[in-house]
């Protein structure tokens, strides 16, 4: 039965958060309107925090709605039939929120709203003009799912439309009341922890870059063009932090979860979240000199600026269907593109306008800079990151110009590099270089008095440890027969260069007690990074390398059979350095810590479930007793694969997983990974048996009483014993059923033995029988006959290939250098922002400065940050 009040409660949610921003975003404008900053009209000023705490209630409203429809497995609503289904985990269904796009829209307009409060309340200077920002993006984001039809023009996609309504299938002609028992449920891809904390914190990042746009805009409209700076600069450090973790966590999941044997493939949704953090960063690093050195303040202003705008081009590629099969991510166009493009254009023009409105009065600083000013450098290394994110924009947007060309009658066949990673990385890599050696030359020097004799000293330990370091890595890897270009010779070096400055400028804080500098300790992380970057995909080693000879399949490429190792089910294979063996599949059953051999499980026709055929245990705690009915995930398969090294005999075991989705190109694998302290072992399986529909051969029968011997092939099998059935072959069995099994082992290569229990039934003189399948062996028994006046049995033989699993593992060097890099980055970014709070602020110039006086000659305290 359709249950449509819950989808209207949301729609009707949906409608009041859109008028409300309306209402909140023009008594805001009026309020601060022809008003000093501080002071706005009273009477529209509550108006509009009414209007924007109504907004706020309805955006949870809707958030209760479109979740509640999720989570009570609602069908009858689009949105959780194509993104949900009833066996998903509850911490899966919360990822099912923001897989499309209208959740996700959903979850940005959520956080506004968090901000947006916390503005309310500790910004009172700066509310009215700020909050006319915010409620007017909140107005243009809610419009976004507002699913409305107005004059024959669409506004906004709904979460809330019907199945009926979205799918024109005959059902719903037959019975429009239908609904579905099952949802088609979440990509498989995306189930993932980090597909719960993942979005949410990117999105979040993306919210906060509101805050300093809306400062900026503020600012510009206020003519208070200095003031913005104390709390654009704390904003921006929080929005700084939060999206670099955020990209971060999104290369760490694809590291996980992939598998192309990386962390980042310059895909464009990608490169559109990196674009805006590169700029943000360069802003945040300008934004700390007008406020220490009184410099930059026009270049704060177009960053800060352009990083919001580019946050929404970013919503622009990805949501608008431009991207078509450029990329993996993209979401598909749900008619929202010229919604979109309105959007971005309305804050294009409006920034742009305020800023060549009010640019001749903004402040600048007529000091002439010189080789030995530390400003210098950090403005240097704040448009060598613009110019990096420039690169990868150009790029980027080539689906854009063809797009756009095409609109205007023009045909364009601009396509995507081939090799995209080459060619993002060449340029991608001296930036690399520019950063790390101007963030150590700009530490080194804002922390002293700088001439030409004190630079030399200062640079000179450095620059000499640098040096040696790579001289030292250049003879091992030669002495390893490792070749090191000289791209790879200057990123090394630089690299070193950075790391060691800036440790030395961290030292140097420690050992005087003082506050710790949070740029130093944000750089460093950023110098650890490009070290890991630089050893874990420069020198990536694969260890499967085929060293047997022969082809694996000539449908495969060069690739696929040069840089795999075939494994026989129990069968150990030499792969570098280690002894591998392939030991079987197993199921990931909830409530047991460890996976489950898919030969301990009985599958059921309800393929979530499955009877156990032996006790399922772990350690001394039984979980489960043969006959007992698991609950299964039968989503992913996964392949146990022991790894045992040669020299010193460590073993450890892999669990990579894959599954059969013909709707994502047929086999879907998922790493596993070994971590040591100074590499890391990345297996995947490249190729699998059929998982659901295996070739058998034609049967053979063979007629055997107990104690006889056959030859199977290249194995031989002895009938053993005749005993009653078990449950756990899932019979169901009732009184008057005559069920029997029959016990054969089969022996196999080395000696092994299996077990085969092929199972005959009469229930109400019918014959019904169950076959058991040994899968190392491709052999499958079947129990066809039994003659109890003669004593034979007549068993049906079935062959198919043996199971195997094609492996690929790479070794990945270093790569722990990029993960603590990460960490201390953030470290770094969250010690800048207590400075922020708690440094003692100086006294802003007046907005009609428009020359600044030297910074003071006497000694900087030491808990300055660049």
């Amino acid at each position: 039965m359709l249950n449509t009040f819950i989808g209207d409660t949301g729609h009707l949610s949906v409608i009041v958060a859109f008028v409300a921003a309306t209402v909140a975003a023009y008594s805001y404008y009026m309020a601060a309107r022809n008003q000093p900053l501080g002071q706005s009209d009273a009477s529209w000023l509550r108006i509009g925090r009414s209007a924007f705490i109504v907004h706020g209630v309805a955006v949870v409203a809707v958030i209760a709605c479109l979740f509640g429809i999720i989570h009570g497995h609602r069908y009858e609503y689009y949105y959780a039939w194509s993104h949900s289904s009833n066996h998903l985990p509850v911490y899966y269904m919360i990822s099912c929120f923001w897989e499309g796009q209208e959740g996700s829209f959903l979850l940005w307009i959520f956080w506004h709203v968090v901000l947006g409060f916390i503005i309310m309340r500790w910004n009172k200077l700066w509310e009215a003009p700020v909050m006319a920002v915010f409620a007017g993006v909140q107005l243009f984001l809610t419009s976004m799912i507002l699913g409305v039809v107005l004059g024959g023009v669409k506004v906004g996609s709904s979460p809330f439309i019907l199945l009926r309504d979205f799918l024109d299938i005959p059902v719903f002609k037959m019975n429009p009341d239908f609904v579905p028992k099952d949802g088609t449920g979440l990509n498989a891809l995306l189930q993932n922890y980090w597909m719960v904390i993942h979005p949410p914190t990117l999105f979040l990042g993306f919210a906060l870059t509101l805050v300093p746009f809306a400062f900026a805009v503020a600012a510009l409209w206020k003519g208070e063009f200095t003031k913005w700076v104390k709390p654009a600069l704390r904003w921006s450090l929080v929005g700084g932090l939060v999206l670099g973790v955020g990209v971060m966590m999104g290369a760490y999941w694809a590291y996980e979860t992939l598998n192309f044997g990386g962390y980042w493939n310059w895909d464009p949704v990608e490169n559109a979240v990196y674009i805006p953090w590169l700029v943000l960063v360069a802003g945040i690093h300008t934004l700390v000199l007008w406020k220490q050195r009184r410099t930059a303040l026009r270049t704060s202003f177009v960053l800060v600026v352009a990083t919001f705008l580019l946050i929404l081009y970013a919503t622009f590629l990805t949501r608008s269907g431009v991207l078509g099969n450029a990329s993996v991510h993209s979401f598909t166009d749900l008619g929202l593109s010229g919604q979109l493009m309105i959007y971005l254009g309305a804050f294009v023009v409006l920034a742009i306008a305020l800023l060549v409105k009010r640019w001749k009065h903004i402040p600048v600083s007529e000091k002439e800079l010189t080789t030995y000013n530390p400003e210098l450098w950090v403005f240097v290394g704040a448009t060598v990151l613009c110019l990096g994110a420039f690169q990868v924009l150009v790029t980027t947007s080539i689906p854009v110009y063809n797009a756009f060309l095409g609109f205007i009658g023009i045909k364009s066949n601009l396509a995507l590099p081939a090799d995209q990673i080459a060619h993002y990385t060449k340029i991608q890599l001296w930036m690399g270089v520019g950063v790390a050696l101007l963030s150590g030359l700009a530490q080194l020097m804002w922390w002293q008095r700088n001439d030409k004799k004190t630079l030399v000293e200062s640079l000179t330990n450095p620059g000499a440890l640098a040096l040696l370091g790579a001289a030292l890595v250049i003879l091992l890897l030669r002495r390893n027969n490792l070749e090191i270009s000289a791209t790879y010779i200057v990123l090394l070096t630089a690299g070193l260069f950075g790391l060691l400055a800036n440790l030395g400028v961290v030292l140097k804080m420690l050992l005087r007690r003082v506050q710790l500098s949070g740029g130093g300790v944000a750089h460093l992380g950023i110098a650890l990074m490009l070290l890991g970057i630089l050893g874990s995909a420069g020198y990536s080693n694969i260890v499967s390398k085929n060293m047997s000879g022969m082809v694996y399949s000539k449908e495969f490429g060069e690739e696929m059979n040069r840089d795999n190792v075939l494994l026989w089910r129990n069968d150990t294979a030499p792969m570098g350095e280690y002894d591998v063996t392939y030991t079987g599949q197993y199921f990931d059953v909830p409530g047991v810590p460890d996976y489950v051999n898919k030969d301990l499980l009985f599958r059921l026709e309800d393929e979530y479930k499955a009877l156990a055929r032996g006790t399922i245990k772990q350690g001394e705690k039984v979980y489960y007793k043969p006959g007992d009915t698991v609950n299964i995930l039968p989503e992913n398969t996964y392949y146990r694969v022991e790894y045992k090294n040669r020299k010193s005999g460590e073993a450890f075991t892999l669990y990579p997983r894959a599954q059969e989705n013909e709707e994502m190109g047929g086999l879907l694998a998922s790493p596993d990974i070994k971590r040591f302290a100074s590499h890391d072992i990345y297996s995947h399986v490249n190729a699998v048996p059929p998982m659901k529909e295996k070739d058998w051969s034609e049967l053979k029968e063979y007629q055997l009483a107990v104690g006889d011997t056959i030859f199977l092939n290249d194995y031989f099998a002895v009938f053993r014993a005749i005993e009653p059935a078990q449950q756990t072959a899932g019979l169901g069995l009732n009184k008057g059923d005559l069920a029997i099994q029959a016990d054969v082992v089969v022996f196999g290569e080395k000696q092994r033995q299996y077990h085969a229990h092929p199972v005959f039934v009469v229930r109400n003189r019918l014959i019904g029988r169950v076959p058991d399948e040994i899968e190392d062996l491709g052999l499958r028994l079947s129990l066809n006959a039994v003659d109890p006046t003669k004593g034979k049995f007549t068993f049906g033989v079935s062959t198919t290939q043996k199971d195997y699993i094609i492996l690929k593992a790479i070794e990945k060097p270093f790569i722990n250098l990029l993960w603590s890099g990460t960490l201390l980055m953030a470290v770094g970014f969250g010690l800048a922002l207590r400075e922020r709070k708690t440094k003692k602020q100086p006294v802003a110039a007046s907005p009609s400065q428009r020359t600044v006086a030297r910074p003071a000659t006497k000694p900087r305290p030491a808990q300055r940050v660049a």
